[in-house]
């Protein structure tokens, strides 16, 4: 079991260090920080090759606007164990010049992420996609979340505008 945690661990350094490197495609000397994705993550179990889980999401433009989104993060690759209500948050990034308009983060997008779960856990996504593909979610701080879970791979985000 140590050996286990001590490989989870090491991994989730990995996937964490590579998450802020993959979302710099996107970063803030070549683009433009549009605001702040905040979500939560429903809880769930992870089916061992994968998970999907639904959230609810607020995003604050730089400028103080809201706008609400609804959405599912789906994970392939190790996913083992569960977890209680999740919470994350991204910088959002958007390349210099471009104006993405209301609701630009609608659409889908793909990253590496990692998760570690011993009762308090941690974890990182790094996502790129949305409005014309142009959009790069960069975690601001990792996922907190409760559990006994070991999630590693590749997510996939997709977030849908909130009708008011």
């Amino acid at each position: 079991m140590k050996r286990l945690l001590k490989i989870s661990a090491v991994s989730l350094a990995i996937i964490c260090g590579s998450a802020t490197t993959s979302a710099a495609a996107v970063d803030e000397t070549k683009g433009t920080e549009f605001g702040v994705l905040s979500c939560t993550v429903e809880g769930g179990f992870g089916l061992l090759v994968g998970s999907s889980k639904k959230m609810d999401c607020e995003f604050t433009h730089t400028e103080g606007t809201i706008e609400r989104y609804t959405g599912h993060i789906d994970k392939l690759g190790i996913d083992i164990g569960g977890t209680s209500k999740a919470f994350m948050e991204w910088l959002v990034f958007t390349p210099l010049g471009n104006n993405p308009g209301d609701y630009a983060l609608e659409g889908k997008y793909v990253g590496i992420s990692g998760e570690i779960s011993l009762g308090i856990g941690l974890g990182a996504n790094a996502l790129i996609g949305g409005s014309n593909r142009k959009i790069g979610l960069q975690p601001v701080s990792v996922q907190s979340s409760t559990g006994l879970n070991l999630a590693v791979g590749l997510s996939s985000l997709t977030l849908n505008p909130v009708s008011e």
